[in-house]
Formats: C-alpha cells, sequence, structure tokens
C-alpha cells in the first residue's frame, strides 16, 4: 500500500477503534499532533508507535513545532525561542544569530524524532512586515535575505537530526492583516513584488534542498483568481516551473476559513491536489475528514508517493540517549536563555 495523499488528526493521547480503522483507509498518508495528543514524552512515544504500525510504509506524523508560541509540546520538551528573536540577535551579531538557529534546528528536530516524530512542519519563511498578527514573532525577520540565512542554518540543525524542513507559507502570508484561520487574506501586491521579496527565502530555500513546502490560503487577486493552495500558477508554474521545486507541496489545514471559497470539503481536497499538491490536511472535523475519504476517489501518483516516502524520519538517538548527552545539555541551555 502507498502513502495516500490525505493527513488527518486523531482525537486524544490514544487512538480508538475508530480511529485505528480511519487510519488504515488507503487515501491516509499521515497524521498531524496537537497538544491534546500530548501529555509526556513516553506517552507521545507510544502513540507515534501504534500510528507507525499501523501499515506499510508507515503513515507520515508531523506536528507544528516552530517554537514561541506554536510549539505544541511542553512538559519534558525544551521551549524553543520565537523566530523573530533570532532575527533580532542576527541585526547585532548575524554569525550568532546563524549558529543558535542551527541548535534551535537541532534541538527541534532531535526532541521530535527522540519519540518518533517525522518532521515538523518549519521552519517559516514568511516575511514580518508588521501586518499579519497571525504570523507576526513566528517570522524570523522583515529582510528576506535574513529570513533565508536563518532558515538555511535551522534546516541544517535539523537535517543533522535526521528529519526534513518544510517551509510555509508559500509565496508569504506577511504581507496582508487577515489570519487564514477565520478568513480569507487578500494581498492585492503585484506578482513583480511579491516574487522579488516573499518568494526570495523559498528560492533560497529549495536551492539549499527544501524537502517540503506549505502554500498559503491567500488570495493575491493581482495574480490569479485562486488562494495559493488552489493555484496551478501558483503551484505549478511557479513553485515546480519557475522555482525548481520537487520536493513535497503539503496543502494547510482544509478546515480553515482560508480554504472555504473552494466548496465543500471534497472540492477542497480535490482542487488542492489538482493544483499541485501531494498531501491535503484536514483538522479538527472529523466529519468532515470522513467525508474526504469517502468522496475524494481514486488517487494513485507514484511521483507523489515517492516524495512522501522522503518524508519519513531518519535514524534518531532514543530519548534517554538524548536527553544524557552533552549535545542536548548544552543546546537547551543556549535556548532556555532565549525562550
Amino acid at each position: 500500500m502507498s502513502l495516500g495523499p490525505v493527513m488527518l488528526d486523531v482525537a486524544g493521547p490514544g487512538l480508538d477503534p475508530a480511529e485505528r480503522e480511519r487510519l488504515r483507509h488507503p487515501l491516509v498518508g499521515g497524521v498531524i499532533l496537537f497538544a491534546r495528543n500530548y501529555s509526556t514524552p513516553e506517552q507521545v512515544e507510544a502513540l507515534v508507535r501504534d500510528i507507525h504500525g499501523l501499515r506499510e510504509p508507515q503513515l507520515l506524523v508531523a506536528v507544528d513545532h516552530e517554537g514561541g508560541r506554536v510549539q505544541r509540546f511542553h512538559d519534558g520538551f525544551t521551549a524553543l525561542p520565537a523566530a523573530r528573536r533570532l532575527g533580532a540577535i542576527h541585526d547585532e551579531n548575524p554569525g550568532r544569530a546563524r549558529r543558535l538557529a542551527q541548535t534551535a534546528g537541532w534541538l527541534m528536530a532531535a526532541e521530535l524524532r527522540a519519540v518518533g516524530v517525522d518532521f515538523s512542519f518549519a521552519p517559516v519563511l514568511d516575511l514580518d512586515r508588521g501586518l499579519s498578527q497571525v504570523i507576526g514573532d513566528r517570522a524570523f525577520h522583515f529582510d528576506p535575505e535574513v529570513v533565508a540565512d536563518l532558515a538555511h542554518a535551522c534546516m541544517t540543525g535539523m537535517a543533522h537530526a535526521g528529519m526534513a524542513a518544510v517551509g510555509k507559507h508559500f509565496p508569504g502570508h506577511g504581507g496582508c492583516a487577515a489570519d487564514s484561520h477565520t478568513a480569507l487574506p487578500v494581498d492585492d501586491r503585484r506578482y513583480e513584488d511579491i516574487y522579488a521579496e516573499d518568494v526570495l527565502p523559498f528560492e533560497r530555500m529549495i536551492h539549499y534542498g527544501l524537502a517540503g513546502v506549505m502554500p498559503a490560503h491567500v488570495l493575491y487577486p493581482r495574480v490569479d483568481a485562486q488562494p495559493a493552495g488552489f493555484s496551478r500558477f501558483w503551484l505549478k508554474e511557479v513553485l515546480r516551473g519557475r522555482l525548481g521545486f520537487q520536493g513535497v507541496i503539503f496543502s494547510d489545514d482544509l478546515a480553515m476559513e482560508g480554504a472555504k471559497g473552494a466548496g465543500d470539503v471534497v472540492a477542497r481536497g480535490r482542487a488542492a491536489l489538482a493544483a499541485g499538491c501531494d498531501m491535503a490536511l484536514i483538522c479538527n472535523d472529523t466529519a468532515g475528514a470522513e467525508r474526504l475519504l469517502e468522496g475524494l476517489g481514486a488517487h494513485d501518483d507514484p511521483v507523489s508517493h515517492l516524495r512522501l516516502v522522503r518524508m519519513h524520519g531518519r535514524a534518531a538517538t532514543t530519548r534517554r540517549e538524548l536527553i544524557a548527552g552533552a549535545d542536548h545539555r548544552e543546546a537547551a541551555r543556549a535556548l532556555r536563555q532565549l525562550a
């Protein structure tokens, strides 16, 4: 069985029989975890092991674990600084900021890999323009070159811990105020301006070997009539064509308000995949997830499957060995001072 094009969530710290059955559906390819799925490192490790044991190849297990405001696991995990804290350090000492960004990427990935999580949806490549509250300090900086510099360091650290990186939110969520969780943000800038500024970190990171990209539920009406996550222009012509991206494209959550203009949940899933996404996320909507699995129809894309299997985490140390190591102690001490 190949990995399907749908990523779902689960309700709690363990799987119930209905969830086990749902995750065995051939259209499912992954699970995203939230804070409600976590109580202790031992508990979440058992949950991930259970998910991985359901089928072969193993379902991907992901989490949003950027640091700052967006960190799903806390007790037993190191508190990571918001990305913008590293950007502020870069203004005074770029070399130190790069070292800290690499340390943060390594520590985040090492702690997640030690409990079996395959990858985090990180780093954020948006620009902090002072407009978007939902992005805000999740962005490294307002300067795209600084964002690319620090994101590259973060990705290098993640790779050393056996984790692939996913950059978000293509082509950039920082140019509008609305939150796509609750509305459809609209960015009225010209394509040339977006490409020269907001797309630059993505271009740099693709050159460095970025494995995954998540597009934004943002409408750029002077460029295309569809939000980026449903836009063939943004995903196929720009991301795949002009930028040469060969990795995985993950949709943002199809249950978000910014996605609902594409129709019902089945229409949204079909539109995201048709536009170029390899995997569509549906979160916090069990009924919607079931409708998507029932209505999406057969999906067999060998190229997408090959891309997806590359997102599996690579060899990781055990949590006990990780915590006992000097590298972990030193990294945690350095980052706690920032967080």
